[in-house]
């Protein structure tokens, strides 16, 4: 089975306004309170195309519990590790032209609890693959990816990355089975500024000798490449109009998974499924019903590079 782990989670709230005025009271509309996490957006958006998954996470307070129970309601099988500080709630609000986003640092998580957490992983008997997303909160280091990924390698766990910190280019030693930089990171991490498809076939070769086993590199509204080490595929980006950015990367990222896990070979399907229900989460605040990914998959057309 597959299971998410967000180590950093967070309510999300999702709100708009007629314009922003400093010093006054702006009146805001169409607020949407959601459990919220990279992992968790993964695990509920593979729940929509079909595919079971498991939850895993640090929780604390009152938001902790809204999302662990929120998630149980929907039917999901929810591995807490509780801890004494509050989840994080964040904040994304669309002022009718621009989108801000405030996000928080999260809650404190002690050693004790870290290790409550890998023995967890440690001990899951079904878990085939892990997918880990997000930021790290206060108090763990990034050197505790090595400790999740050691015991993940001793167990033939296969590893699906999404993570922003510069500790993934040192994680790609472990071979994971994916990873899904954008082209930020790219840069950040790696040091690469890819502004043309040449540069992107040279980034992905170069994650690719790395340890990188297949790569999803997005691009935002540009697209995205994905590369398994031989051939190269492109998908565009279906233009809409932005309501909120939140949580549409995780999304697309689930939606891939949804058809490549299980078919490595429809790589054109998988594309065009996360393309689709990237653009329909971006129009929508947080994750939305998918309801037009069907519709907007039609449209989008994949191109093999390579």
């Amino acid at each position: 089975m597959i299971h998410t782990l967000t180590t950093n989670p967070a309510i999300d709230m999702n709100i708009s306004t007629n314009g922003l005025v400093p010093r006054r009271v702006n009146r805001t509309f169409d607020a949407v309170y959601t459990p919220n996490g990279k992992g968790l957006n993964v695990s509920f958006v593979l729940r929509h195309f079909g595919v079971p998954s498991r939850i895993m996470g640090f929780f604390g307070g009152f938001s902790g519990h809204y999302i662990v129970d929120e998630s149980r309601k929907k039917g999901f099988d929810v591995v807490p590790v509780w801890v004494d500080d509050i989840t994080r709630i964040n904040i994304f609000l669309n002022d009718g032209t621009t989108e801000y986003k405030l996000v928080n640092d999260g809650a404190l998580v002690p050693r004790e609890k870290q290790l409550e957490m890998l023995a967890h992983i440690e001990e899951l008997q079904d878990m085939t693959h892990l997918s880990v997303s997000g930021s790290l909160p206060q108090g763990i280091s990034p050197d505790y990816y090595d400790e999740i990924l050691d015991i993940c390698r001793a167990r033939d766990v296969r590893i699906i990355l999404d993570i922003s910190s510069p500790k993934l280019r040192n994680l790609l030693r472990y071979r994971p089975l994916l990873i899904k930089p954008n082209d930020e990171e790219l840069e950040k991490i790696f040091g690469i500024a890819a502004k043309t498809e040449e540069d992107m076939l040279c980034a992905l070769a170069q994650l690719h000798r790395e340890g990188a086993q297949n790569i999803l590199l997005t691009l935002g509204e540009r697209g995205a490449y994905f590369s398994d080490g031989t051939a190269v595929y492109f998908a565009p980006a279906r233009p809409v109009n932005l309501l909120s950015s939140a949580c549409a990367g995780d999304a697309a990222l689930a939606a891939f998974m949804s058809v490549w896990l299980d078919r490595p070979d429809h790589v054109e399907d998988a594309l065009k499924t996360m393309a689709a229900v990237g653009a329909n989460v971006a129009e929508s605040n947080a994750l939305g019903t998918l309801s037009r990914a069907e519709e907007y998959k039609k449209d989008i057309q994949v191109r093999r590079v390579r």
